[in-house]
């Protein structure tokens, strides 16, 4: 065996032969995989006419063609001409008496106690919540924040939001007043629907006051829907009851929805000013999720989903998603991964017969740190394991297969991002994949890798770019089109520049390389920093501030800042991260909180007066600085130098 063919899954002619990808390649009349991506590339438009059948994907009206392009690539019209409302695809699995029978979602809490509703409940209770919000006056077109633990009742409330012609604007429960703020007023949002706490690592975490504090500062939200969270504190705020809405007379009918009408607006960090605004459709990413749920994590009717995701982040609703597109069953945990123990994840593929586990890489980590305790629950019902969020090592995907998949299992690594909903790079199982590899592209997206210019390049690190419109690329950002073109369009004219660096292998392999530009994840979470720079400065005593992202072998990334102090202050290093990490903790929540702090005299400017994180970053973590022609002030490296040699 070669060395890049080291620890690489190979697929059984079984497993070859019962995938949803080798169905869609006898209808489609192709005799290979690679046959398949090819058209999927060269004739979308019989590509996805194929999979939308494949996938059952319910239209009020047939589409007249597949996309119109007048308006430029960035702003293509999918569908022209037809009529859905996505979640009645979800909902016809309530129309047989077998698959409606069938558990639709199986919410397990921290404490241990379960819920289990069916596809037909599932429908019932879709219908009823709808009825509920446009009996209080939430109705098409409408933004209503959502914030709130994962299980039955999130899934109901993004569903009925859907089935009225509402959008949706997720929000990460540990997200501090600031950031509830700024996304909610950026885009007009009217109603806010919450749950008053949850637990975490047996405390009960309550949110209902935070949330007060948020409201303040919106007046545009005129309607606030509560769940109460067994006894915890309520909300002088209360104007509406989660259990009364859910009473109310059902709404039979989904709102006749165009391929082009929002959904979702969910935000997302980027490097520099407030968070992005992504816009989803009813057609384009439930459309990219059915796919990539057949394609790439080959779910099928009556498998078990799991893959715990918080409905803040895109990978709330693509989770959810995936499963009930496909007549799945969707395993929902609200809880720490690793309470009472590390053995919580693997008791719970057990208690749930789970067929496709998906973790992030950070908890993949934490799992290998205490594999012990890790690996005592039986695992052996899983048939296909996902890793997604950032970057992975061959170590820790091999030790995931080999562990929870015991070595039968294929790790699908996935790529794509809030902005595109699903995948641009991902594994289909009906080829070899390498260890923390990427064995395709995604069908249907015509991704690539390339240099400066936009020349594809193999066997060199490249920007991950894609070189035409794809099903399930944002509509845009929420009443900012140039601050999308500038983020998407403007790096290299007519390509998607993602912002990844990326390398192509000969034998078609991709492996992704870390951000290109100044973006932060911390634990999968994107975090741009100008968001935490922002809120550094706030403090009495900062004149500058910068924030990178710094490699951890447990989270994958830390967050250091680096903070100039105003002329004449001098602060107790100790008694500065202290506050800051409270400061930050009230603002954007405690995920958010530096790791490290360091006090410099003056951070690496260019000449004009912007700050080169990356350059800080480079110099922090020993790598090389590459081109310093636009460095102002050499003389603040060596601080930068000092402060890395202490640590």
């Amino acid at each position: 065996m070669s060395d890049t063919q080291r620890g690489t899954w190979f697929p059984t002619p079984q497993v070859v032969e019962s995938a949803n990808v080798t169905n869609l390649m006898r209808q489609l009349g192709v005799d290979n995989y690679e046959a398949l991506l090819e058209l999927s590339i060269e004739q979308p438009d019989r590509y996805w006419r194929a999979v939308l059948g494949y996938c059952g994907i319910v239209w009020g009206k047939d589409y007249e063609a597949f996309v119109d392009t007048q308006a430029g690539k960035p702003f293509p019209k999918w569908f022209v001409g037809g009529e859905l409302n996505w979640v009645n695809s979800v909902t016809r699995w309530a129309g047989s008496a077998e698959s409606a029978a069938r558990f639709a979602v199986i919410a397990e809490r921290e404490d241990g106690t379960t819920e289990r509703t069916t596809y037909a409940k599932l429908a019932d209770r879709i219908r009823g919540f709808a009825g509920g919000l446009n009996g209080c006056g939430v109705k098409r077109g409408d933004r209503v924040g959502l914030l709130m633990e994962n299980g039955i009742e999130a899934t109901t409330i993004l569903l009925a939001l859907a089935w009225v012609g509402a959008i949706v604007v997720p929000l990460f429960s540990g997200f501090g007043v600031d950031a509830i703020v700024s996304r909610l007023s950026a885009c007009g949002a009217t109603a806010l629907i919450a749950s008053t706490g949850f637990q975490r690592r047996g405390k009960q975490i309550g949110t209902a006051k935070l949330l007060e504090q948020a409201l303040e500062h919106l007046p545009s939200v005129k309607t606030v829907i509560w769940k109460h969270q067994g006894d915890m504190p309520g909300c002088a705020s209360v104007n509406l009851d989660w259990a009364v809405v859910s009473q109310a007379d059902p709404r039979p009918d989904a709102e006749v929805m165009a391929p082009d009408d929002p959904f979702m607006v969910i935000y997302t960090s980027g490097t520099t000013g407030k968070p992005k605004g992504a816009v989803h459709t009813h057609g384009g990413f439930p459309l990219k999720i059915a796919h990539d749920a057949a394609v790439h994590f080959d779910v099928s009717e009556g498998d078990v989903f799991c893959w715990p995701a918080d409905m803040g982040w895109i990978a709330g609703s693509l989770v959810m998603a995936s499963a009930l597109l496909r007549g799945a069953t969707l395993v929902c945990y609200d809880g720490a991964p690793d309470y009472p123990d590390w053995s919580r994840m693997s008791r719970l593929v057990e208690r749930h017969r789970v067929t496709h586990f998906g973790s992030a890489p950070t908890l993949i980590r934490g799992l290998a740190s205490n594999a012990d305790v890790a690996t005592q629950g039986d695992t052996s019902s899983v048939r296909l394991l996902i890793t997604a969020g950032e970057g992975i090592d061959p170590e820790h995907f091999a030790w995931f297969g080999r562990t929870f998949g015991h070595e039968r299992a294929p790790v699908i690594n996935y790529t794509g991002g809030t902005e595109v909903s699903g995948a641009l790079l991902s594994s289909v199982v009906v080829k070899p994949i390498a260890p923390s590899g990427f064995n395709t592209i995604s069908p249907g997206v015509w991704a690539d890798v390339v240099d400066l210019v936009g020349n594809s390049v193999t066997g060199a690190i490249g920007e991950l770019a894609i070189r035409a419109p794809f099903v399930g690329m944002t509509h845009g950002f929420w009443e900012d089109e140039s601050r999308y073109l500038e983020s998407y369009w403007s790096s290299i004219p007519g390509l998607w520049v993602h912002g990844d660096l990326a390398m192509r292998r000969e034998d078609g392999t991709f492996f992704l390389l870390g951000r290109s530009d100044d973006t932060i994840k911390l634990a999968g979470k994107r975090l741009g920093p100008a968001e935490i720079e922002e809120i550094l400065l706030e403090l009495p005593t900062i004149s500058e501030a910068a924030a990178i992202g710094v490699d951890d072998p447990v989270k994958g990334q830390k967050l250091v800042a680096f903070v100039v102090l105003l002329p004449g202050a001098t602060v107790d290093q100790v008694a500065l991260t202290k506050e800051i990490g409270v400061h930050v903790d009230a603002r954007l929540g405690r995920p958010f909180r530096p790791a490290q702090v360091h006090v410099v005299r003056q951070l690496p400017k260019t000449r004009s007066s912007k700050i080169m994180r990356r350059v800080i970053r480079s110099v922090y973590t020993g790598q090389p600085t590459g081109d310093l022609s636009a460095l102002d002030n050499p003389g603040a490296l060596s601080e930068i130098e000092a402060v890395a040699a202490a640590h």
